[in-house]
């Protein structure tokens, strides 16, 4: 049985341009936010903190995507972000992008890879 320490969610809890799923890694030795979301097709994550000014971007629980669903918003600042690598794209980011977090998906599940879930 593989080992489901790091599974964040499943699969199917990802539509592209929907809800994300937030959850807690120990990043830095501290229990840090952050969220996965889809893509064309392809589950990104990244730690929960503008690079305008380390606030979390979703107002509302899952909500990273512009009304569109083509780029991921800080609710604070407005900020845009490239949600496929996070790169600044425009607004009030300073140029500064999203800090990436490596997952993969693999047997309908999205696992967190390299850092510890924190339940």
């Amino acid at each position: 049985m593989a080992d489901d320490s790091n599974v964040i969610c499943a699969s199917g809890d990802l539509e592209d341009g929907g809800k994300g799923v937030r959850f807690n890694i120990d990043w830095k030795g501290q229990k840090t936010p952050a969220f996965v979301i889809r893509h064309k097709g392809v589950a990104y994550a990244f730690l929960n903190q503008c690079g305008h000014v380390p606030v979390e971007l979703d107002w509302q629980e899952g909500e990273f995507f512009d009304a569109e669903g083509v780029y991921l918003v800080c609710a604070t600042h407005g900020a845009l972000y490239d949600p496929a690598k996070g790169d600044c794209i425009g607004g009030r980011c300073n140029g500064r992008g999203l800090t990436p977090v490596p997952v993969e998906e693999c047997d309908s599940r999205i696992r967190l890879l390299k850092y510890q879930l924190i339940k």
